[in-house]
């Protein structure tokens, strides 16, 4: 992504999630963590932003809300789903008012003709902060990927 080698702008979206995953995203903005070093800008509106910080498993009541919100990104869309919940669901991965995570969002993102263009997992319950500034230095191209898939 050559264009987010300035700077990248992010919207924080909670779908369901408790909380913690949130606090930690906070944690990240302080002078502690200091992720404004690398360029980073919490915004507060999805139209301005590079990236959305996805947290939560995706509630029900929060899903038209979620398509709304990344509907509003301008292209090219990176999502950073950060949290167990937001990665695969979590604890509530087939509960009834869930859908499960950024993988279940993507398939009805799709059938409505959204495109993500790039999505980061960023595993942890909740996630560390050192984790998200690592995904956010893996969108600015300052680290490489640690772990790949292969080809099957």
């Amino acid at each position: 992504m050559r264009f987010l080698k300035k700077s990248i702008w992010v919207f924080h979206l909670n779908s369901g999630s408790c909380n913690g995953c949130d606090i930690e995203v906070v944690d990240v903005l302080t002078p502690y963590f200091d992720a404004e070093r690398f360029g980073v800008k919490l915004v507060a509106s999805p139209r301005h932003a590079d990236a959305l910080l996805f947290t939560g498993p995706v509630t029900l009541e929060s899903l038209p809300k979620v398509v709304n919100a990344v509907k509003a990104v301008p292209r090219p869309r990176i999502v950073v789903a950060l949290g167990s919940c937001a990665v695969g669901g979590g604890i509530w991965h087939d509960t009834y008012s869930t859908i499960g995570g950024v993988k279940e969002l993507l398939k009805i993102l799709d059938k409505q003709g959204v495109v993500v263009d790039a999505v980061y997992y960023v595993p942890g319950c909740p996630v560390r902060p050192e984790s998200i500034i690592h995904a956010i230095a893996l969108i600015k191209g300052l680290v490489k990927k640690r772990v790949g898939r292969e080809a099957s």
